[in-house]
């Protein structure tokens, strides 16, 4: 291996300890410098689209039904507009294994872009709360003197302001949380009616409020840290090809302060040597990554469990090559091999076995999905009754029916015996199957002794929806039997 090659990073003293913790085990309040940049700039557009989405979801429909609906209390979902039951458990195995694959996928080719650029906890975090302490303490340097500073007015009056937002932040994101469980127009219902009408609700609520208000007000990157299973996951989803923002080492080490450096430069003109093979990297160790990165790590230490990739660091660093002349890119996104070795990989024997998966289980799932039937029927005797003797050498059965509709629409339904030919009274009405909902009933089937094979026969019923044959479902007719059976039961 060159010597270039060799440039590495030899502290590995950060792999001991948390940033976030300090030798006595007390936590370390991370105040992280307000970030700006190229990509930052794109951060907030996708930042912005999704809160627009998250916060329109709830009032979006498709068709009269929500874009999203997850009412795990009444056992409804709703997804773009298409309604799931419990007997679609299948498409649900199927789509969360995709989802699950999806991730894999993504993590061992993008690493954790998804933690950085969309996910809530981080959307919430860095673009709603923490712009409204920017707002209200300052930045990185106004903060930490107000919270180091005696409780006088102003401390109190800015803390106040700002803890009283954020709660208030986070009661309207409960709120929206449970739009997408329960729908807009429960909710409605509930807000404008009176509170004590509503007390288990509201006061869920308030315990709900008092999660994400914990969350965003103090726990902060220790959700990351701690909480969230992806960042411990990351660490056997990535591996040296997967891309990830990583520090130039090869570039940047060794580190040397600006000062260091012309000090270094003079000496080289002094000793008539040239200026570029003075022994320095990029990086003049101004600690601008670090200052700037809301988990208060070094990137420069290498991948690390707690980076979230929200691209801070770098726009830190672009800012810092620019005012120094030197070409952007000294963190960037980048993989391991890449740095290393300068080969860049993607599509590696891994990724490529991931990616089979991944289709294979979509396929499944969009193959489920498009035979997906409307409308479920079940017909079975009625447990705990035999067969009645009916006049004529006719003998009856007893038969209970359940229909589910999964349409949004009202459907009309008639059940007819198809083989063998025989005649059904219905025991009540089960003609008609609400939208989203369910019904049940009991109708009567009468068959004469020559139609009979035996103590146990089979029927078949066709279920008809204006006029159209939208089912066929096969039961069992319980007779007297033969009279050689009749003999072989006594």
């Amino acid at each position: 291996m060159s010597k270039e090659k060799d440039r590495r990073i030899d502290n590995d003293s950060f792999r001991d300890h948390l940033a976030t913790v300090d030798e006595e085990g007390k936590r370390n309040w991370i105040f992280p410098k307000k970030p700006s940049g190229r990509y930052y700039f794109w951060r907030n557009i996708v930042a912005t689209l999704l809160l627009l989405f998250f916060f329109s979801g709830p009032f979006i429909t498709i068709n009269g039904q929500p874009l999203l609906l997850l009412n795990i209390l009444e056992r409804k979902f709703v997804i773009f507009g298409m309604a799931f039951w419990p007997q679609d458990l299948h498409l649900l195995v199927f789509g969360m294994l995709a989802f699950i694959v999806f991730i894999v996928l993504f993590t061992a080719v993008f690493g954790r872009l998804w933690c950085g650029w969309a996910c809530p906890q981080t959307i919430f975090m860095e673009m709603v709360f923490r712009r409204v302490e920017y707002w209200i303490e300052g930045d990185r340097g106004s903060q930490i003197r107000l919270n180091n500073a005696p409780w006088n007015w102003t401390k109190i009056w800015k803390k106040s302001l700002k803890h009283g937002i954020f709660f208030g932040l986070a009661f309207l994101i409960s709120n929206l949380f449970l739009a997408y469980i329960i729908g807009a127009d429960q909710l409605f219902d509930i807000i404008t009616d009176p509170p004590s009408q509503h007390l288990a609700g509201l006061t869920s609520i308030t315990i709900f409020s008092g999660v994400f208000y914990g969350v965003f007000a103090f726990l902060r990157e220790q959700v990351c840290h701690f909480i969230c299973p992806y960042g411990r996951m990351q660490s056997v989803l990535l591996d040296n090809n997967s891309i990830n923002v990583m520090y130039d080492y090869q570039r940047g080490e060794p580190r040397t302060k600006v000062k260091d450096r012309d000090d270094l430069g003079r000496k080289a003109t002094l000793d008539d040597l040239n200026l570029s093979g003075a022994d320095y990297g990029d990086c003049i160790d101004c600690h601008q990554c670090v200052r700037v990165c809301p988990m208060g790590i070094d990137i420069r230490n290498g991948t690390q469990l707690e980076c979230v990739h929200c691209t801070a660091c770098i726009d830190a660093c672009d800012d810092v090559m620019d005012k120094i002349d030197k070409p952007r890119g000294l963190i960037r996104y980048s993989s391991e091999n890449a740095i290393k070795e300068g080969d860049k990989k993607i599509l590696t024997p891994r990724v490529a076995g991931y990616s089979a998966i991944l289709i294979v289980l979509i396929a499944t799932f969009i193959t489920f999905l498009s035979i997906r039937p409307n409308t479920e029927t079940s017909i079975l005797r009625q447990p705990g009754t035999l067969y009645q003797e009916l006049p004529n050498n006719r003998y009856s059965n007893i038969y209970e029916i359940k229909s589910i509709n999964k349409t949004f629409k009202t459907i009309d339904q008639e059940v007819k015996l198809v083989q063998p030919e025989g005649e059904i009274t219905a025991l009540g009405n089960f003609s008609s199957v609400p939208a989203q909902g369910s019904t049940k009933g009991r109708f009567l089937v009468k068959l004469k002794n020559d139609q009979l094979s035996g103590s146990q026969t089979k029927v078949v019923f066709a279920v008809y929806s204006n006029g159209e044959k939208i089912e066929t479902i096969e039961s069992g007719f319980i007779g007297p039997g033969s009279k050689k059976e009749r003999e072989n039961n006594d």
